[in-house]
């Protein structure tokens, strides 16, 4: 019984925090776009008229045109299908860099709140010192310590953004760790383990959504700066940033090379920002109306 009043609890949360966010215009309008974003990653082969890497040196610097909607680069690559091909790139590298950083984060965020002391003043002391690293310096040196590359980019981003989500974490635990169900728990010999896994994080998790979602638009805007400077992902590897770099040199004579790289990477930015502002205000319960 008290089982099926928790989950009758939980689902009608989640009801309610669906309504709020979908009365936020905004926010619906950017969870579209990263849908969209989704749409377009998935059947990239199907929607895109060209090869991302097929070059035709006769129609090179070539316009918007009906056969090429978005122009031509330098190399007479279709920059529509560069972008739709690009999306998986982007995508690819801003979410697998969020969800390790978000999980090294969590975890060590719900042990130091977790177990206090001299564990938490341990952590908290290395988070420190590592905080006093602005996070794009910290990734251009990962980055260049560990060479250019689509992985490698990923591996800079997450190490660089752990300790944000490391606090978050830990002052979330803080908060829940003397809860009559952590005190349940404990009561009846269950091992910290299992009360961290089963009770404290799940309970504590809440604000940590909202600040993935708004980190993926950084993070996807982080790696556009790791390819313009030359540390990211590579020619022919159609990542936006990479198509920027590729176009800067041209920007004074064929101004639509870069136009349309930068208006993708702005959009799904401020989707990503617009749709954590909506989830913030929606999950949080003072907002009820």
């Amino acid at each position: 019984m008290a089982a099926q009043t928790s989950t009758v609890k939980k689902t009608n949360r989640t009801k309610e925090v669906w309504r709020r966010l979908l009365k936020n215009r905004l926010a619906v309008a950017g969870l579209i776009f990263i849908l969209f974003l989704f749409v377009v990653m998935i059947f990239a082969d199907q929607l895109a008229p060209y090869g991302y890497a097929d070059q035709d040196f006769s129609a090179t610097y070539q316009g918007p045109s009906a056969a090429h909607w978005l122009g031509t680069d330098h190399l007479g690559r279709d920059i529509l299908s560069r972008l739709i091909y690009g999306s998986r790139v982007s995508m690819e590298i801003a979410l697998l860099s969020v969800a390790i950083s978000a999980a090294i984060g969590v975890a060590v965020g719900a042990l130091a709140g977790f177990y206090g002391g001299v564990v938490d003043n341990l952590l908290m002391r290395f988070l420190d010192i590592y905080q006093s690293i602005p996070v794009l310096i910290l990734s251009i040196a990962i980055a260049t310590s560990l060479g250019p590359g689509v992985l490698n980019t990923i591996l800079a981003l997450a190490i660089s953004v752990c300790p944000q989500y490391a606090r978050m974490m830990r002052a979330s635990i803080m908060t829940v760790r003397d809860k009559e169900y952590i005190e349940a728990a404990t009561a009846i010999n269950a091992s910290n383990a299992r009360i961290i896994l089963k009770h404290a994080i799940p309970n504590a998790f809440s604000p940590m959504i909202v600040n993935i979602t708004m980190s993926i638009g950084s993070s996807m805007l982080t790696a556009a700066t790791l390819s313009f400077v030359g540390l990211g992902a590579q020619p022919p590897s159609p990542e936006w940033g990479a198509m920027l770099t590729a176009a800067k040199n041209y920007i004074r004579d064929y101004p639509y090379m870069i136009t349309s790289p930068g208006v993708c990477i702005m959009l799904s930015v401020l989707s990503f920002n617009v749709l954590g502002d909506g989830l913030r205000d929606a999950l949080d319960p003072r907002l009820k109306n």
